[in-house]
């Protein structure tokens, strides 16, 4: 029990440690009005709004939109921080706190209206149809769309008008440059745009057909929290001071020469990895950062849960049990979901990315090494624990000093293809904007709209740190087990 004791005080103490350094630890958000910093939700992929370029060897989130917000903050005497994240995560980051505002080309609809607040509007755009240029005939009018496979934005306005149209079949991604490549795939035959971020990607390849959906010119307006009046005044005071200045017009043009001068499609593999390797390389550490502290905490969570499985109290196997077959059954996305949305929104606690990211690694790690710790520690002759409890050692003091070494060296290679996993696995958390390397090569695949390469760079270099990890947990194993051969 002392064991279990003393592993449960360190479990909580990590927890504590993960609260007490999380940026912003209250659902009320960055202050803003203190002078402090503006945080700033947007989806880096939506030029020329806002989207990335490398501008002296350093990956930035520029656009019109960042520039505006760059407005905001300097009245506001803020530094601004942007949070990039998938667009349909936005609304839950505002309205959870987690961003004080969201600047990413978003149309004040109704049915958003109900979620957050906006301010005045700033851009008026149109909607366009993207095809491939050899098919531009086949869609002359939108009629002629019905039935037809649709990429649009998930959680957009292009979404919405996609659903008004007859037998469409729509395809709802997060990022506008994997709706292309639907598009340049072959699976879809059309996608619906704004025309502002269309002229990016247009090519020998791609064009836009004659077909145009009927829906008003669209608006965009920054989105913030409800009943957080004085920032939007704040924000409506600078919009209308940048449309006197006209100076909104001068940063979309600013922007579109960003964008046109933003592709390079000649590079090949070899010289993509090159130009990109320090984006590569920041999400190397941040991979490795991520699986060693989630396996290490994994580990002792579930020591924890094991010990509470082996345990004589029925409580506490209830307890081991139940936290196994709820983690093992249920997706580590929606883990990731829960503690990075849902403990903000019910208990007004915001982790950041990492933070989450390594609570939910651990945790579900920790359902599958229980398991494989329960194994290892029954797979130890149990004469050997009366032995040493009739010899006068306590359980907690057998367990410690006879049983669970030689469980540990039983299980080890079942550890170490737990750290590969868990290094695998951790791509999923690129989705919350951690700067992993799936999250890297997401990047370098907007900033040159390759497809391919960008992700064939990403499984060599986690491939490389497999391998290496496999043959070092090898080395290992075989001088673990060099004195069983004596």
């Amino acid at each position: 029990m002392k064991l279990i004791s003393r592993y449960t005080v360190m479990l909580l103490t990590f927890l504590l440690f993960l609260t007490a350094v999380a940026p912003a630890a209250l659902a009320s958000g960055t202050d803003s009005s203190s002078g402090k910093k503006l945080v700033l939700g947007t989806s880096a992929d939506f030029a020329p709004y806002e989207f990335h370029k490398v501008i002296n060897g350093k990956d930035e989130i520029v656009g019109f939109d960042i520039e505006i917000a760059k407005e905001i903050a300097k009245d506001l005497g803020a530094e601004l921080v942007i949070e990039d994240m998938g667009f349909d995560g936005l609304l839950p980051a505002l309205q959870s706190g987690r961003v004080d505002l969201v600047v990413s080309g978003m149309t004040p609809t109704d049915e958003r209206k109900k979620s957050i607040d906006f301010s005045d509007t700033y851009y008026k755009s149109k909607q366009v149809i993207m095809v491939r240029n050899a098919d531009k005939d086949k869609y002359p009018d939108m009629k002629s769309l019905e039935n037809v496979k649709i990429g649009v934005q998930k959680g957009s306005i292009q979404e919405t008008i996609g659903q008004k149209i007859p037998g469409a079949k729509l395809t709802s991604l997060d990022k506008i440059s994997d709706i292309v490549l639907q598009l340049q795939t072959n699976r879809v035959d059309a996608a619906i745009v704004e025309d502002t971020v269309a002229a990016g990607y247009l090519d020998d390849m791609i064009g836009l057909a004659a077909a145009v959906p009927d829906e008003e010119q669209a608006e965009a307006a920054v989105g913030i929290r409800k009943g957080n009046t004085e920032l939007l005044t704040a924000v409506n005071k600078t919009l209308e001071r940048l449309k006197s200045e006209d100076k909104i017009n001068e940063m979309v043009k600013e922007a579109s020469l960003l964008m046109a001068d933003k592709v390079n499609k000649s590079q090949n593999i070899f010289q993509l990895f090159w130009e990109y390797k320090g984006l590569y390389a920041t999400g190397i550490g941040y991979t490795l950062l991520l699986s060693a502290l989630g396996v290490f905490f994994g580990v002792i969570i579930g020591l924890i849960i094991c010990l509470f499985r082996l345990h004589n109290m029925a409580i506490l196997r209830l307890i081991g049990t139940t936290y196994v077959e709820v983690i093992r059954g249920t997706p580590m996305l929606v883990q990731l979901m829960i503690i990075y949305y849902g403990v903000s929104l019910t208990f007004g606690i915001n982790f950041s990315a990492l933070q989450a990211g390594i609570m939910t690694l651990s945790i579900n790690s920790g359902a599958y090494l229980a398991e494989i710790f329960r194994a290892g520690i029954q797979g130890v002759d149990r004469g050997q624990l009366e032995a040493a409890r009739s010899l006068g050692m306590g359980r907690g003091a057998a367990m410690r000093y006879i049983i669970l070494p030689q469980a540990f060296k039983a299980v080890l290679p079942a550890i170490g293809n737990e750290f590969v996993t868990i290094i695998k696995e951790s791509s999923i958390i690129s989705i919350i904007g951690m700067v992993d390397i799936m999250y890297q090569a997401s990047v370098v695949k907007n900033l040159t709209f390759q497809g391919l390469n960008p992700f064939i760079i990403a499984a060599a270099i986690y491939f490389v740190m497999t391998f290496i990890l496999s043959k070092l947990l090898g080395r290992l194993e075989r001088k673990l087990g060099a004195s069983d051969r004596r």
